[in-house]
């Protein structure tokens, strides 16, 4: 039912979010003077892309300012995404390898362990060196940022990679719930602030026709396999981060959530609402594009709440579409015992996207590491993501506002029109590594929440609204704690193993074909059964270890 340790996609965003720039020059720009005249550096590169000529990165305007810039002639070798991970091993297991790996991690990285054993075998080239002599950018984008830093820095020390930095402060809260709020006001429905309160609105979705056409046809909650309800629901009880089960008890250790009380008693009143036909059954087995029918139903509404990081993940929100105004978000619910967690996640994955190995020359090592520096400029960003200003980008106009209300407008999208072949002006996801909170805010919003223009400030306030403070004070960090490269591979293999365990136990606990008062017992001794004890005592090692 999820993903282990890996993020799915970059964190989802409104069409319009990524895709612009800000005024020049008020950025660190490192040294290009000492840039050899020799003729280019060339830098051979394995870089994920789908296209049958690399989305012409050749040709790319980006491409070619860096190759200006720092004296660079790139050499690309386009890894499509379909099994790109495996031609990735291929090489680096076959010797055939290049100087540098630039990916997009969401489509393949390097993992944690990984960068550990290339980097000790000597095949990674720490880049600690290179960045303090060459990359000042970079060096205070790690300083000023600990949770980045954790989770690029290996705990001896090393960076043996570099992986972006996405500051996608409604991603971080990735597990929202969205209710029709134009039934709630139909129906005369107050904002539910407890696990009781969000119960009877799902019974009143189902059975006050809100919708109006006289049919018992409106679903009150649902979701999909990869927007799951559980962990919103769960959340009221005991904390579900739906990633790893793991967190941080009041002792300070690293412990699981599904083998306690707390989270029977969730799955005890999950199970009170799917009884009731509360839930959506495809809720636990349906697709996104399943999920989205019943959001965009055709025939009328039915959709009374979509568990989501966004709406738009059940709902069309382009310009004339009649649902999409309709949800908006609530806090998390609390539960019989007080608990009101939201799950909280760093945006971005373990591991690495930018790698120099040792076949790159001293002369490309520092290349390489001057153009990505240059990639944490503000400037170099805009260019990397959005690329030429007054083409794919403008600066603000008076009065425009940024998302950020605390932040100055510096940037803002221009929509290409569909007729247009596309822009090849920006590397877009190959070259996202430093969208900062300042490079995010300081995007320009329409005021109009609910205008396309509009969304992320939509999800911004929903966000700073309802569920930021909501987290845990402490809550396992996966994205910066670093397992042993000789404990990683069982490690991996029990988390797997025991997560698929849980999640096919609460789903036959949530429907019945499991008995939460018969089978809870029998439930604990196979998690116990699967070495609980030796997963946890591998995590606890790592997180003192990356703790330090």
């Amino acid at each position: 039912m999820r993903k282990i340790w890996t993020i799915s996609a970059v964190c989802v965003m409104a069409a319009t979010v990524i895709l612009s720039g800000c005024s020049k020059g008020n950025s660190a720009d490192p040294a290009t003077s000492d840039a050899k005249s020799t003729g280019p550096v060339t830098i051979k590169v394995f870089a994920n892309n789908d296209s049958a000529d690399g989305q012409g990165l050749e040709s790319n305007a980006f491409t070619k300012t860096l190759e200006s810039k720092f004296n660079i002639k790139f050499q690309w070798t386009p890894i499509p995404s379909d099994g790109a991970a495996e031609k990735r091993k291929i090489a680096l297991a076959s010797g055939d390898y290049p100087d540098l790996f630039m990916l997009i991690s969401y489509i393949d990285h390097f993992g944690q362990d990984e960068l550990l054993r290339l980097g000790q075998q000597g095949v990674i080239v720490p880049l600690n060196d290179l960045i303090d002599k060459y990359a000042p950018n970079i060096k205070n984008t790690l300083e000023g940022n600990a949770d980045y830093k954790a989770m690029n820095m290996a705990p001896d020390g090393k960076i043996y990679g570099l992986n972006g930095l996405s500051a996608c402060y409604h991603c971080s809260f990735p597990n929202k719930m969205w209710v029709n709020s134009t039934w709630m006001k139909k129906l005369n429905i107050p904002v539910p602030k407890t696990t009781d309160d969000f119960k009877k609105m799902l019974e009143a979705f189902k059975t006050k026709d809100p919708n109006g056409n006289g049919k018992a046809d409106e679903i009150s909650l649902s979701g999909s396999t990869t927007v799951h309800i559980i962990p919103f629901l769960m959340n009221a009880f005991i904390y579900d981060d739906d990633r790893t089960y793991l967190m941080i008890n009041n002792e300070g250790k690293v412990d699981f959530s599904p083998n306690k009380p707390e989270w029977k008693a969730g799955l005890q009143y999950i199970k009170s609402l799917y009884d009731e036909g509360l839930i959506d059954p495809g809720a636990f087995t349906q697709n996104g594009d399943a999920y989205r029918k019943i959001g965009e139903s055709a025939d009328a509404q039915i959709l009374g709440a979509g568990a989501g990081m966004h709406p738009a993940i059940f709902v069309d929100i382009a310009p004339g579409n009649k649902y999409s105004k309709d949800y908006d978000s609530i806090p998390p619910v609390t539960g019989p015992n007080g608990i009101q967690y939201a799950t909280f996640s760093y945006t971005g994955n373990p591991g690495a996207s930018f790698v120099i190995t040792n076949k790159a020359s001293q002369e490309a090592q520092i290349a390489a590491i001057k153009a990505l520096d240059y990639i944490y400029t503000f400037e170099g960003q805009m260019e990397a993501n959005a690329g030429l200003e007054n083409v794919d980008w403008r600066k603000p106009k008076e009065g425009e506002k940024a998302l950020d209300a605390s932040m100055q407008p510096k940037w803002v999208t221009i929509n290409q029109p569909s007729s247009e072949p596309p822009h090849n002006n920006a590397w877009g996801s190959l070259g996202q590594y430093n969208l900062s909170p300042e490079f995010r805010g300081s995007q320009v919003q329409s005021t109009d929440i609910y205008s396309i223009d509009g969304y992320e400030r939509r999800l911004f306030e929903a966000t700073k609204n309802n569920y930021d403070g909501k987290q845990p004070e402490k809550i396992f960090p996966y994205w910066g704690v670093w397992i042993d490269p000789n404990s990683a591979e069982q490690a991996g293999m029990l988390q797997t193993n025991i997560n698929n365990y849980v999640d096919q136990n609460a789903l036959q606990f949530i429907t019945g074909n499991k008995s939460l008062d018969k089978d809870w017992d029998s439930y604990i001794k196979g998690i116990d059964s699967m070495d609980l004890k030796s997963y946890l005592e591998i995590m606890q090692k790592a997180y003192d270890s990356s703790s330090k």
